[in-house]
């Protein structure tokens, strides 16, 4: 029979189906469900990457906390912007050799969303962790590499920081260091605190 503290605790749910923001949420040490959200993900006519990573971001939680309305559920969503162009996931070799081409000795903006919402008691909030990424000049056969290896076809812009894609770098700047790979992680403590769910 569970105790009335933990009876009280309220269900937390992941709104996606991404390893990597799974693996970070696990970080936490907290009990999570995981949800795949329904959510289209084309971009809006003239939709800016900042804007859509936003909109996808509140979708998905919204989408997921309507089938759970107790639940307070996370969503997420990144997208790479390149001179205010979004680039997504690449999803197969040909179009991720054309963005790391395209990447080579630029600096792009990873605009990664987190939103968390709670049907039951109104609860929704959403922030944006922009994280700059300068990418070194890479030549074909680097990138050839890089890819060959890494297979990054799931990842907006077709680099895995935490892995291989470190040495496509020449630095990035944030103020939340699990941004980039996925879920800034402070900015979701931060919102799932306030729904609610204690951490620590």
């Amino acid at each position: 029979m569970p105790t009335p503290e933990n009876h009280s605790k309220k269900r937390l749910i992941l709104g996606s189906t991404s390893p990597y923001r799974r693996e970070l949420l696990a970080r936490l040490g907290i009990a999570f469900d995981v949800e795949r959200p329904e959510v289209d993900e084309t971009p809006q006519p003239g939709e800016k990457p900042a804007a859509l990573a936003m909109r996808l971001a509140l979708a998905k939680a919204r989408e997921v906390a309507r089938h759970h309305p107790e639940a307070v559920v996370i969503g997420s969503d990144q997208v790479a912007d390149l001179d205010g162009e979004p680039l997504g996931k690449p999803g197969n070799h040909e179009r991720a050799v054309d963005q790391l081409r395209r990447m080579s000795g630029q600096t792009v903006v990873f605009q990664t969303a987190v939103a968390v919402v709670c049907l039951s008691s109104g609860f929704e909030q959403s922030d944006l962790a922009a994280v700059q990424v300068a990418f070194r000049t890479l030549t074909e056969a680097e990138i050839e590499h890089y890819l060959r290896t890494e297979q990054p076809y799931d990842c907006a812009g077709s680099a895995k920081s935490e892995g291989l894609g470190i040495a496509l770098l020449e630095r990035i700047e944030n103020d939340d260091p699990t941004a980039l790979v996925g879920l800034p992680l402070i900015r979701t403590c931060r919102m799932i605190r306030a729904a609610g769910v204690p951490i620590l």
